[in-house]
């Protein structure tokens, strides 16, 4: 793995792009995550396909930049892209009440078959 990040970003056109040191590896998890590799002169070039929409498009980057997080790479995603953003606090724990530890009643004993 390289030292620089690999970053996901919305490029001039509107298209998610991925630029950086993408190994083989990296490669293989951004194509689960639904990019597509096409070959430049320059080397390769990684985006999501046009025309599905931000919604989804944020969604399999963010999905992509937490496949590469934990997989060890440094990666720079960029905050438009972030399909939930982070949350403020965590919510408040709310406690049990004692309508919640009412006892049951006990079972009614029918009679039962017998195997045979």
């Amino acid at each position: 793995m390289s030292a620089e990040a690999i970053r996901i970003t919305r490029g001039q056109g509107g298209e998610v792009e991925v630029h950086g040191p993408v190994d083989a590896f990296a490669a293989s998890v951004l194509a689960r995550a639904g990019f597509d590799t096409y070959p430049t002169l320059r080397g390769r070039w990684i985006r999501l396909p046009f025309d599905l929409g931000p919604v989804w498009e944020n969604e399999h980057a963010t999905w992509a930049a937490e496949m590469l997080i934990a997989a060890h790479y440094d990666v720079d995603l960029d905050p438009d892209l972030c399909a939930t953003p982070p949350a403020r606090s965590a919510p408040p724990v709310v406690g049990r009440t004692k309508v919640a530890m009412i006892t049951q009643p006990a079972p009614t004993d029918s009679p039962r078959r017998q195997r045979r």
